[in-house]
């Protein structure tokens, strides 16, 4: 049977989560459904994709996954259909496609929203309506029409310097812990093995990488790499956004502020040597 993924900024206590289930199984009652997230925030790309990229790689070939955020950004009158390694995302043109996969995106077709109603729901219908025909077994380009060009954003990368390496926190998630825009791969590659101190906030330091959150003492700072390979900052049994007053992107956004929450990782000019045995 057929899945389809919901990953929406339509909020828990609203009832355009609901309806959109309501939408897809009035067309298709055959099709599994099931919830990514609707808690994503319009105003922070980056958390969408990072819990996009991250959860549809669990998923099995030819899973439909609708992505709708920030939905009248460009007032733009069709939605995006793209098929992406046996996989299929529906997301409207305001640059979340190529934010989620971090690249240009060939294979990729329009679908044309009602020009007459361009409410929330009728978005969602239309989306609903592509899910269907992609899961009677119809081609992209069954469905839609070539599109010459969408709009294209894609995630900031962290800075490097002689020795060191600065990124910018995505978002906080619910337990107030803070996840950076650097992954073990580019935190190893360049830090070879050196010793390194992670500032954050005024002058707050943390000098190792932990396993988890129950490596430090209740009330201690830590630094780990989470499930997604990103480095998180947290503090074992409390909230360190709240304690040290950390923003993620969208807040920063909000406030009308460019420079966005970062934190910087030093790293000593060499190597640390290993003693012999």
């Amino acid at each position: 049977m057929p899945i389809v993924t919901l990953s929406t900024d339509f909020k828990e206590n609203d009832f355009v989560a609901g309806a959109m289930k309501g939408q897809l199984l009035s067309l298709n009652k055959e099709l599994i459904i099931t919830d990514i997230s609707h808690e994503l925030s319009s105003g922070n790309y980056a958390h969408t994709s990072y819990v996009c990229r991250n959860a549809f790689k669990y998923y099995p070939e030819n899973t439909i996954h609708i992505v709708l955020i920030d939905l009248f950004k460009n007032n733009t009158p069709h939605l995006l259909l793209t098929e992406y390694k046996q996989q299929y995302i529906i997301a409207p043109d305001n640059g979340i496609l190529t934010m989620i996969f971090n690249q240009s995106i060939e294979n990729i077709v329009k679908v044309n929203l009602n020009a007459q109603e361009r409410t929330t729901i009728a978005i969602t219908s239309t989306a609903a309506s592509i899910a269907n025909e992609l899961s009677k077994g119809k081609y992209i380009r069954q469905i839609g029409k070539p599109v010459e060009e969408i709009e294209e954003i894609y995630p900031m990368r962290p800075a490097i310097g002689p020795n060191w390496i600065e990124g910018q926190i995505i978002f906080i998630d619910k337990y107030g812990n803070a996840v950076v825009n650097i992954t073990r791969k580019e935190f190893e590659e360049y830090g070879k093995g050196r010793r390194f101190q992670i500032l954050f906030s005024r002058n707050d330091i943390v000098k190792k990488i932990s396993p988890n959150y129950a490596d430090v003492q209740t009330g201690s700072a830590l630094a780990w790499f989470n499930s997604a390979g990103n480095l998180e900052l947290a503090i074992s049994n409390g909230q360190i956004a709240h304690l040290f007053g950390l923003r993620d992107i969208s807040v920063a956004q909000a406030r009308h502020n460019k420079l966005y929450e970062t934190v910087r990782i030093f790293f000593e000019e060499e190597p640390v040597e290993t003693p012999p045995l």
